[in-house]
């Protein structure tokens, strides 16, 4: 693959792919983690724009549906994935740059990326992605602070590697986008009247069950409006005089502080979010290492240390009993 710069790994998490979304300067949208795809989970996460999904990569595994390469690409925005360890940035990007809803503002940076390379064919678009200076460094500010370095020649290894992929309806069908690929793979057409999440559920589900059952190669996200945006939406809706009207009082004083709760759990999890986001970040080896010197210098080590050996014993011990 050409490269473009270091790209790092980034962790599977809603926190940490909001976070990226927003370093992007897109606004109107987060990222929701799923722990199941039945149709439960999407009732409050609606409007969903995109999947994000995370699996065990494969070499040599075939497309699940044919891969699209012929006019169709002028409309999609696909990009080859043409460097390593990109697949987390351009699986957010090709949803963000294919969705078409009122509440995601791309911003400057991605409309101009689209506007520039939407004529290019995939590989010329994949190129233009991984010299963005701005995504580049957008992607790496997401890397977890390592505290050791490691040898990439022992601790790489292929059989453990993993990729994301995104699902999405583009113009009536539902499209997988996977810049491995040489194109969009098509799952065929969405019904007029029915929801995109039911034609996507059943091609997830069989490429989670070809794993053993207790095997987890597989994450699931979602991309979706922004949650504190839709609870303003409705509580501004709710106190609305039309609205009032139609709505019995014990309903009334039941939603309203319903949707004030939400609204802060929204702020709440955001603040958390760029929390988590400072602490993975921050570099914990000097405090370390002080303490490590302090508990030696009090000659508190070492029986610090029997105590944690005589503790794993104990464990193994209870381990060995059942």
């Amino acid at each position: 693959m050409e490269s473009a710069g270091d790209w790092c790994l980034i962790e599977s998490d809603p926190g940490v792919f909001t976070q990226l979304i927003r370093k992007f300067g897109v606004s109107g949208v987060q990222v929701e983690e799923l722990w199941t795809i039945e149709d439960s989970i999407f009732e409050n996460l609606r409007p969903v724009h995109g999947l994000i999904f995370l699996i065990k990569f494969k070499k040599h595994e075939e497309p699940s549906g044919p891969v699209v390469t012929d006019s169709r690409l002028d409309n999609i925005y696909f990009a080859k994935q043409v460097i390593n360890n990109a697949c987390a940035t351009q699986a957010v990007i090709s949803i963000l740059l294919n969705c078409d809803h009122p509440d995601v503002e791309l911003g400057p940076e991605l409309t101009e990326l689209k506007e520039f390379s939407m004529s290019f064919d995939p590989k010329m678009r994949g190129l233009t992605l991984s010299n963005s200076q701005t995504i580049r460094s957008a992607h790496n500010s997401m890397t977890n602070q390592q505290l050791f370095e490691f040898d990439p020649k022992t601790s790489s290894n292929d059989d453990d590697a993993y990729h994301f992929v995104g699902y999405m309806p583009i113009n009536g069908r539902l499209y997988e986008l996977d810049g491995l690929r040489e194109g969009p793979i098509d799952h065929g057409p969405i019904q007029p009247k029915q929801d995109w999440l039911d034609v996507v559920r059943p091609i997830l589900m069989r490429r989670m069950s070809v794993y053993t059952e207790g095997e987890i190669h597989f994450n699931l996200m979602a991309i979706v409006s922004e949650r504190r945006t839709i609870y303003m939406r409705q509580l501004q809706e709710l106190l609305g005089s039309s609205h009032i009207l139609g709505m019995d009082a014990e309903e009334y004083d039941t939603e309203v502080p319903r949707l004030r709760m939400l609204i802060d759990y929204e702020d709440m999890k955001m603040e958390r979010y760029q929390q988590e986001m400072v602490r993975r970040r921050h570099n914990y080896m000097p405090f370390i290492v002080t303490l490590l010197q302090i508990l030696a210098e009090e000659k508190l080590l070492m029986p610090l240390y029997e105590k944690a050996k005589a503790r794993a014993r104990k464990k193994g011990a209870k381990k060995q009993k059942v």
